[in-house]
Formats: C-alpha cells, sequence, structure tokens
C-alpha cells in the first residue's frame, strides 16, 4: 500500500511508501486524503506524524502521469490535488513532518500541511514547479507564503531553488533540525507528548490559530473567545485546574 496509516500509543503515523521517491500521484493524493479523514475520525488517535522513510520525504509530483494530462484534465484534477492536502492541514490534532532528503513540489507542499516540521541535516526542500512552466498548485503559493513571508516565499517559487536543511531553518521553513537517524524518533517524541495532552483544548489552540490567519484580528479574537469560554464546559479544564490548584503546574493527567 503506497499509504498507510498506523497507530501506537495515540499517535497515527501516516507513511508514504512508493519507492523510490515517493512521488505523489493521483493514487498517492487520494489515499492521503482517506487516511487524514480517518485520523481526524479515531478517537485513538490524538496526534499525527508524516514520514516518507528514512531516505526521502516525497520527491514531487508524478510527472510521468502529469505530462500526460491537458488542460480539461488538470481542471477536472486539480481540486482533489487541493483537497487532498487541505484534508492533511485541517486534521484538528497536532500534525508534525518528519522531513528526511528531498521534501520537493508535492512533498514540500505536504509538510506545508503540518504544524511542526523536523528535518534530517542532509534535507532538502523547495518548491521547483516553475522549471516545468508551471506554479505550485497543491497550496505552496499560500501556505507558503503564509509560513514564510511573500518575499522569501516568492524568491523560492520564481527561481524553484532547492534549500538545504540549515537556510530551510533560518527561513522559517522548518522548525528544528537533526542528524538524519534521529528524525522520526524526535517526531514521535513530539506527537507522544501532545498526544498525552487535553485532546479539545489542543483542537482549539490549532482551530484558532488557523482560522485567525484567514481573517482579520477582530474576528480571530471572536474565534479565540468562543473557543476559550467554550472550553470551560470541558472535563479537560476541571481536571487541568483541579491539578494546578492541588498539585501544581503540568502534574495534570488528560485523558
Amino acid at each position: 500500500m503506497t499509504v498507510s496509516l498506523e497507530v501506537s500509543e495515540g499517535v497515527g503515523t501516516i507513511r508514504l511508501d512508493r519507492p523510490p521517491m515517493n512521488a505523489l500521484d493521483i493514487a498517492v493524493q487520494d489515499r492521503l486524503r482517506d487516511l487524514a479523514g480517518e485520523a481526524t475520525r479515531r478517537d485513538d488517535v490524538r496526534a499525527v506524524v508524516l514520514w516518507g522513510g528514512d531516505r526521502v520525504f516525497a520527491a514531487g509530483a508524478d510527472i510521468k502521469e502529469m505530462q500526460n494530462m491537458d488542460h480539461t484534465a488538470m481542471v477536472l484534477r486539480s481540486r482533489g490535488l487541493q483537497e487532498a492536502f487541505t484534508a492533511v492541514a485541517r486534521i484538528p490534532k497536532p500534525v508534525v513532518a518528519a522531513v528526511t532528503g528531498y521534501a520537493l513540489g508535492g512533498g514540500c507542499e505536504l509538510a506545508l500541511c503540518a504544524d511542526y516540521r523536523i528535518a534530517a541535516a542532509n534535507a532538502k526542500l523547495g518548491q521547483p514547479e516553475i522549471l516545468l512552466g508551471l506554479i505550485p498548485g497543491a497550496g505552496g503559493t499560500q501556505r507558503l507564503s503564509r509560513l514564510i513571508g511573500p518575499s522569501r516565499a516568492k524568491d523560492l517559487i520564481f527561481t524553484g531553488r532547492m534549500v538545504k536543511a540549515d537556510e530551510a531553518l533560518s527561513l522559517g521553513l522548518v522548525d528544528r533540525v537533526v542528524p538524519a537517524e534521529e528524525v522520526y524518533a524526535q517526531a514521535l517524541d513530539w506527537a507522544g507528548k501532545l498526544a498525552k495532552g487535553p485532546a479539545l483544548a489542543l483542537r482549539a489552540a490549532k482551530e484558532s490559530v488557523d482560522a485567525g490567519l484567514e481573517t482579520d484580528i477582530e474576528t480571530g479574537l471572536a474565534i479565540e473567545r468562543n473557543w476559550f469560554a467554550g472550553l470551560f464546559a470541558t472535563e479537560d479544564r476541571e481536571r487541568g485546574m483541579r491539578s494546578f490548584v492541588e498539585e501544581g503546574p503540568g502534574k495534570a493527567k488528560f485523558l
């Protein structure tokens, strides 16, 4: 199976497995969409790791498949392409991308769908679509500019150049750089800690940040206010505050 979901101790790993480069053909895109939906629905999945394996995250779209598509075919397909990536971005749980090797084109766009990105020291990221006479089509022009700013995003998109892990870190494209052999373990550790946290509060935090970025600050504050007040109806809030008063900060255990 080209993409799988494996769950252990509250963490679901969405694993790309289409050797040699994890090219994101239509079948992989549709599978990603379906598994993102499954990870969203499953109560035993409380955090998610996106993982392409030890050698490569994903080197981009399947160019041979795309070469045979004309304008009409891509008009019909482009929405499905974006919807697959958006399904990953909208998983209402913490998501971390564990990036090894190449994360180019659609691979970079998939990493952008995560909340946090841990990259191997040998990672190379970029949006090289311009070199094909195209632009990013799975969210790159939108998510990249929101993450690192429009000028830096335009540099990467206009030139199609790849950036190594250290430059990606300086740009804010990734959040942590570690030795290649530690990437997955550190991603699991990040996700595992959050999997033990208050699930609804984490969802509220993620949706408040993400939705707020899409609107004006007054509307964003209203989104935050509604979530903040609503969490006072949850057992996790009661548990967290009781633990703080009785035991001190950071000792609450959430169900």
